[in-house]
């Protein structure tokens, strides 16, 4: 199996960025659907969720595979929007700003939760956990001039 400072190395590449939102998202879904929800792909580096939040303009489900930071034993998560390290904020982002009562399948439950962009010195605490987690982030932050949002979602 191939490393997680290896992959973290790959995912700092501008070639990854370039690819891995159109293939990574799609595998997760593909794989979560075919397993019933008991399987996230990337999950298997990272931990994850698939979060169905409402569309900030067409009030349509979307669902969306993340990576997240488990916190306080599953009663909360950090989720990062990194999009990669594109220039734009992903469009997830945009819909729990809208509208931050969502949900989550983690591991396989549904669970209602609610998110909140962190700000201030709340995110500043919550970007250093995440630099330690996954040091890839310190590269997107770098290709991009916004700030990458940064949401932690409680249970509801």
């Amino acid at each position: 199996m191939i490393g997680v400072r290896v992959v973290q190395k790959i995912s700092s590449t501008r070639g990854f960025v370039k690819v891995a939102p159109h293939v990574v998202p799609a595998l997760d879904r593909a794989v979560h659907r075919l397993t019933r929800g008991k399987v996230l792909l990337s999950a298997q580096m990272l931990p994850g969720v698939i979060l169905t939040s409402t569309g900030a303009r067409s009030g349509l489900p979307r669902r969306t595979p993340i990576a997240c930071l488990p916190e306080d034993g599953g009663r909360s998560w950090l989720l990062i929007g990194s999009n990669f390290g594109r220039t734009d904020h992903p469009a997830w982002t945009h819909n729990l700003l809208a509208h931050p009562d969502v949900e989550i399948n983690w591991k396989g439950a549904d669970i209602p939760v609610h998110a909140q962009l962190l700000e201030g010195e709340e995110r500043a605490a919550a970007w250093k956990t995440a630099l330690a987690f996954w040091p890839p982030y310190a590269t997107y932050q770098a290709r991009v001039e916004r700030e990458i949002r940064l949401f932690r979602i409680v249970r509801r």
